[in-house]
């Protein structure tokens, strides 16, 4: 028996039924609030019965409370159906051939309305469905290596994805696209940094911050910018390719280790730190904005390193903070702790005890600034000094996550506290950088003429 009303029950369930109004409907609906016209869609078991829902013909979804309805007329009616159309994908003799690696980000997805699921696209038929500018660009080929959120991702994920790459490279590809959830991409993109070393080939991590259903939806120019970077790049490094402004205009590619998400919802949230991002790209092509890169090769060698110690704990330092945070740390076997600290790398006396036992237990600690932008400086105030003096060693600029992950992989190669501070010092790939640039550091504030100025005369 076909459910005529999937999803809604109470109130909502009741107010369909008195108008005979049916799920997948092309409907009017008037309200206290004012008229809306839309298809009816189905809602989740776990939704609430307050609300009925509308997907308008700009694309977009409201929710429009049962209260304020005051009548309802059904005008048309067909089922929908959102299954990803799936062409094979044409191989071009000469074109780069590139691996798209999934790893559950839904880069090129579609909400199926019926279920309330999101349908991934990603076998090479159903991605040229989806995005068919992709055949222009290279010969595909995609492997789903895992199907978990960003959240989920660890460091499982991080040696599996690493050593996937690698034999990726060895087989001779031109380059490799990785699609990831936006979440944590930032956190991969520095563990895959510091796995594979000295890549003959672009390596693109690339995520949506709006699904493919939404008119307003990165995916398919995000899919579209990563492929043409791993395709036709000199660049060869782990990136982040994520919109530039929030238009269309251009992607950004950013270094692995210097990135980082910076706003829950813009598509241009991802923003390079404490430096200026790589390169620029169109469907044109790249442009890069930085001199200094690794650059592609033609040769086959590559190093990965798919180590990780996951008894490693990143804390975000705040006023008042009580030792039995690191004592706790301590007594459950951690083997290394990163500090989010204040200013230029501090924290409270009350604190100092249980850094000092981290020193007579062999955790290395390491302080890097919660500003995000800047350097550890721990030898001006007498705080800092006190605190080297306990043992904690200043992480240059090194952003905090980027810190975590570096030190759970120096930790995943030895115990050797020597060792893992020389492999923690040393710059691998632009983690630590010898200054910060003058535009390094750019936030708007927004009020002030000569930036409400700006943005009127260019873009956010």
């Amino acid at each position: 028996m076909i459910d005529l009303f999937k999803g809604y029950k109470g109130q909502a369930l009741s107010i369909l039924k008195k108008f005979k109004v049916r799920v997948w409907s092309d409907s009017k609906v008037k309200t206290t609030r004012g008229n809306f016209k839309g298809i009816i869609l189905p809602r989740s078991e776990n939704d609430d019965d307050l609300h009925i829902v509308l997907k308008l013909a700009t694309g977009y979804n409201v929710g429009i409370d049962v209260n304020t309805i005051t009548d309802m007329k059904e005008i048309g009616y067909k089922e929908a159906h959102y299954k990803i159309p799936e062409k094979e994908f044409p191989f071009t003799e000469g074109k780069p051939n590139i691996k798209l690696l999934g790893t559950g980000g839904t880069i090129a997805s579609r909400l199926d309305y019926r279920t309330g699921a999101v349908i991934p696209a990603f076998s090479p038929g159903e991605l040229y469905g989806a995005v068919p500018e992709l055949a222009d660009i290279c010969n595909l080929q995609t492997e789903k290596l895992f199907a978990v959120f960003s959240e989920n991702m660890g460091p499982d994920q991080y040696k599996k994805l690493a050593v996937a790459i690698g034999k990726e490279i060895e087989k001779g590809i031109d380059g490799i696209v990785i699609g990831h959830g936006t979440d944590t991409l930032h956190h991969t993109a520095a563990a895959l940094s510091f796995m594979i070393q000295n890549s003959p080939v672009p390596i693109v991590l690339v995520g949506s911050q709006r699904s493919s259903d939404r008119p307003s939806s990165d995916a398919a120019l995000n899919l579209i910018h990563a492929t043409t970077t791993a395709a036709t790049s000199d660049i060869a490094e782990v990136l982040v390719c994520m919109f530039g402004p929030t238009s269309d205009e251009y992607g950004l590619l950013h270094r692995g280790t210097r990135v980082r998400k910076m706003h829950s919802s813009y598509r241009s949230t991802f923003r390079t730190i404490g430096d200026v991002p790589l390169a620029t790209v169109t469907r044109d092509g790249v442009v890069p904005i930085k001199k200094n890169y690794n650059h592609r090769r033609k040769d086959r060698k590559v190093k990965i390193l798919p180590y990780f110690e996951e008894k490693v704990a990143l804390i975000y330092y705040y006023p008042n903070m009580q030792p039995d945070m690191i004592y706790s740390l301590i007594d459950n076997g951690y083997k290394g702790i990163i500090i989010a600290g204040t200013g230029l790398g501090h924290v409270n006396k009350p604190l100092y005890p249980a850094i000092k036992k981290c020193r007579e237990k062999g955790i290395p600690v390491y302080m890097t600034v919660q500003t995000l932008w800047g350097f550890v400086h721990m030898f001006v105030y007498d705080t800092g000094r006190d605190l080297m003096s306990y043992g904690i060693i200043p992480a240059e600029n090194m952003l905090p996550e980027v810190a975590y992950i570096k030190l759970g992989w120096a930790l995943g190669q030895t115990d050797d506290i020597e060792k893992v501070k020389e492999l923690m010092l040393t710059p691998i790939a632009g983690e630590i950088t010898k200054r910060e640039p003058y535009n390094g550091y750019l936030i708007y504030q927004g009020g002030i003429p000569e930036v409400e100025e700006f943005i009127k005369k260019v873009h956010k």
